[in-house]
């Protein structure tokens, strides 16, 4: 059974959790405290129980009104966190330069942006934070991610360039915070790989408590969706009802539509009169170099394929995610000048897969390919720092090469290097401070900054932890209070987030 009783004020309820055993008159369980903490209780019949009037119920109090934070979800923050200057001192700084790791360094934040690196810096009126023993790196960056959305395939036909993901950011999805616990501080927001050709990308910066469109870059670089294998040819669906069918038919539609694109925009700088079409404006952005594609990629004939049509239309492929394959194909790819986001250790988890080997990232590496190590997934996206520690493993790359994955090669990828991804004067202040060594199973990142101020700080997540914990006590309380005095009451709701991948319809 379960019941609770208040003081006689009111003010304070306890709620009991305990078993009735048969010929028995004692009770024991589990008590929950005002506070939320849990104790033990044993209880001893006295008397037996008298229903007492409705005119001697105790009334009820206005409830209370919780808060607003920001966002208004768990974890949110009462107030928003505030842009501060920062100087971290006697560091261990991965800078992701040339100029490698360096040793008890300080690192001075100015105005959201680094102002100084170097040996003995003044503050200068900058809140200090003795990183002594720590590591300081630049913010994680994921090339691939679907988190954040809220919905992820236009999957009615093969091709939506017409739709965007910037309509449909999320500000209040925990996998935001969650992510920010992990150390990433930047994100390419992907359309799913339900069609060849998806939807334009949202670039975010993971600023908790933002609305949307304070989480999009601002002067964000243009980039679209675009899909190969499986997904696209709908190897996997229960319905099978539009083209295309085979990975032939994939080629075609990109084919068509690019020849598409191409006459639509030769015709559009003739001056002639032309119907405005947002499908093709936006492919017509791709052939003058306007536009990048991220393409969703496996199997290293589909990967030849579409850097020949690309080549036919005179462009070039910005990136293959998740290119299982691409060890087969690293020297070609370096030579197209396509840039490649991997999975470190992931494989066999579908058929197209099944080739995958955990040395991909190194060997495209070694051919000169820009190489990063992605997520596509709302758990790994919280351990890419031990994602790329893999690729040392796997390839014996350098600790600094490895850490390159994850920081300055994605920013590249995405056109945001001289923005992001790593510790350089001017350069964005999205930094890290870890515990210990940033690719260890065991270091936390204890504060998460992005232009200089605090999304993700350890120590105050866990007075974030006491204080739900106190809250949801205090809307328990309430309710039974409500429930007590005789008013309607109603089932429990679960509101949920959906969680999405490449292929969620």
């Amino acid at each position: 059974m379960t019941f609770s009783f208040s003081t006689d004020n009111g003010d304070k309820t306890y709620r009991m959790i305990g078993a009735v055993l048969p010929d028995a008159d004692n009770l024991s369980g589990r008590l929950i405290l005002p506070d939320g903490t849990e104790s033990f209780y044993t209880a001893t019949k006295k008397s037996g129980f008298e229903e007492k009037s409705k005119a001697e119920s105790k009334s009820i109090d206005t409830p209370k009104v919780m808060p607003v934070t920001y966002p208004n979800v768990g974890y949110g923050y009462v107030s928003k966190p505030k842009q501060e200057d920062l100087l971290f001192k006697n560091a261990t700084v991965w800078t992701s330069e040339d100029a490698g790791i360096l040793e008890n360094t300080d690192v001075l934040v100015k105005n959201g942006k680094i102002s100084k690196i170097g040996k003995d810096l003044g503050a200068g009126g900058a809140k200090v934070i003795d990183a002594t023993g720590k590591h300081l790196t630049a913010g994680i960056i994921d090339e691939h991610s679907h988190i954040a959305a809220l919905s992820v395939n236009e999957a009615g036909h093969n091709s939506s360039a017409e739709v965007k993901m910037e309509d449909v950011v999320d500000p209040e999805h925990m996998g935001i915070y969650h992510s920010l616990a992990g150390g990433v501080t930047s994100l390419q927001l992907l359309h799913g790989s339900a069609n060849p050709i998806g939807g334009r990308s949202a670039i975010l910066k993971l600023k908790w408590g933002e609305e949307a469109d304070g989480l999009i870059y601002d002067n964000s670089p243009k980039f679209i969706k675009f899909a190969l294998g499986e997904n696209v040819k709908q190897s996997n669906w229960d319905s099978y009802s539009r083209f295309p069918q085979t990975r032939m038919g994939v080629e075609q539609v990109f084919m068509n539509y690019f020849q598409r694109a191409k006459e639509y925009d030769d015709k559009k700088k003739s001056g002639q009169p032309y119907r405005y079409d947002e499908e093709m404006e936006v492919l017509a952005e791709i052939i003058n170099g306007e536009r990048f594609i991220t393409c969703h990629s496996y199997v290293q004939s589909e990967i030849n394929m579409m850097m020949k049509v690309a080549e036919k239309f005179g462009f070039r492929v910005n990136t293959f995610t998740h290119i299982l394959e691409g060890y087969k194909v690293a020297d070609k790819m370096a030579e197209h000048g396509v840039g490649g986001g991997t999975f470190s250790d992931w494989w066999a988890y579908k058929f197209e897969v099944n080739d995958a080997i955990p040395y991909n990232a190194a060997i495209m590496q070694s051919q000169g390919v820009t190489v990063a190590i992605n997520s596509d997934d709302r758990e790994m996206i919280r351990r890419l720092n031990q994602e790329a520690a893999k690729t040392i493993k796997y390839g014996g790359m350098t600790e600094l090469e490895a850490w390159k994955m994850v920081t300055i090669n994605p920013a590249k990828l995405l056109h945001l290097d001289d923005r992001v991804g790593s510790i350089k004067e001017g350069k964005d202040a999205d930094l890290v401070l870890w515990s210990g060594h940033p690719m260890s199973v065991y270091s936390k990142a204890e504060k998460t900054i992005i232009e200089g101020t605090t999304y993700f700080d350890l120590e105050k997540d866990q007075a974030q932890r006491e204080a739900i914990k106190k809250e949801r006590n205090e809307l328990v309380k309430m309710m039974l209070e409500e429930k007590a005095g005789g008013n309607k009451t109603q089932q429990p709701k679960q509101s949920t987030k959906r969680n999405f991948t490449c292929d969620s319809l």
